[in-house]
């Protein structure tokens, strides 16, 4: 008997205590709990585009697939143009090698900036902009996060290129630190570089639209360049262009980096024309964000 009323002494006592927390919230607790009294501090514009950055180093992670195209195509591209055009070009694959892979590096790494719009389009299809423009952040923090997560993919194919072209037979005269200078140079160009697809991916309504300008754009500029041969063989008219244009001073400028050599004129232009399109891309992306 004594068991069975402490029992029910304890189960009165739990009820008891289980409507006082279900007790109605007053309007001064709710607030209490609502209202912090210290705000907490505002993210640096450094910290916020590291976060956005590391979101897409995750989306990678879930979805490795997007690694097809920083592995798979820069290894076929290099085997292909090397044995197909290596001896009609150079008449040894070898020699060709040697002028042709820094130029591959550079054509893989350009052609793959366009994934940064299709990206930033992709977001903006599934709604995810809504919330990012409603953060406290700093504003370009998301834009600049998606630069900084390509990144990681344009440093990932640099690997991979360089590693292929080691095992084919390149031989780089300016040994690790030419290689070094040449892919920091590429990364610079090509972070500047992606802020016109980025432009291209809150402008265009889907990603397949941004793919296909991205490709018009692509395509004749870097086919268009020394990569694969010297300018001085092409026609006059040909040759002012592929002189002027921005991937031909950063190809040469790679190119020489790895070979040992100092090219100064060419990274000047390439630092330059990676300023101008930062300058100009930068605020029209920013204010297409702004408006989106």
């Amino acid at each position: 008997m004594s068991t069975a009323t402490e029992t029910q002494t304890t189960a009165k006592s739990q009820a008891q205590a289980g409507a006082e927390d279900l007790a109605p919230v007053t309007t001064e607790s709710l607030a209490e709990l609502l209202v912090s009294k210290e705000r907490p501090p505002q993210p640096s514009p450094w910290s916020a585009s590291v976060t956005f950055g590391w979101r897409a180093v995750l989306k990678i992670k879930h979805v490795p697939e997007q690694l097809f195209d920083v592995t798979a195509f820069p290894i076929m591209m290099v085997l292909m143009y090397t044995y197909l055009f290596g001896g009609a070009l150079a008449g040894s694959t070898s020699d060709y090698l040697q002028y042709l892979l820094p130029g591959i590096l550079v054509m893989s790494i350009v052609m793959i900036t366009m994934y940064t719009g299709v990206s930033v389009n992709t977001d903006i299809e599934k709604g995810v902009f809504d919330r990012f423009r409603s953060l406290p952040i700093w504003r370009p923090a998301v834009m600049v996060g998606y630069l900084l997560g390509d990144m990681l993919r344009y440093l990932i194919a640099s690997v991979v290129m360089v590693g292929v072209g080691l095992i084919m037979g390149f031989r780089p005269d300016g040994g690790v630190l030419g290689v070094l200078a040449g892919v920091a140079l590429l990364i610079v160009f090509s972070f500047a570089f992606s802020w016109i697809w980025t432009m291209f991916g809150l402008l265009l309504r889907t990603e397949k639209s941004v793919m296909g300008v991205s490709m018009m754009v692509l395509f004749p500029t870097t086919f268009l360049s020394d990569i694969f041969v010297d300018p001085s063989t092409m026609p006059g008219w040909l040759q002012a262009f592929v002189n002027n244009n921005p991937v031909t001073h950063l190809a040469s400028a790679v190119r020489e980096l790895m070979h040992g050599e100092w090219p100064g004129s060419d990274i000047a232009w390439t630092l330059g024309w990676a300023g101008v399109i930062v300058a100009v891309f930068g605020p029209i992306t920013m204010r297409l964000y702004a408006r989106k």
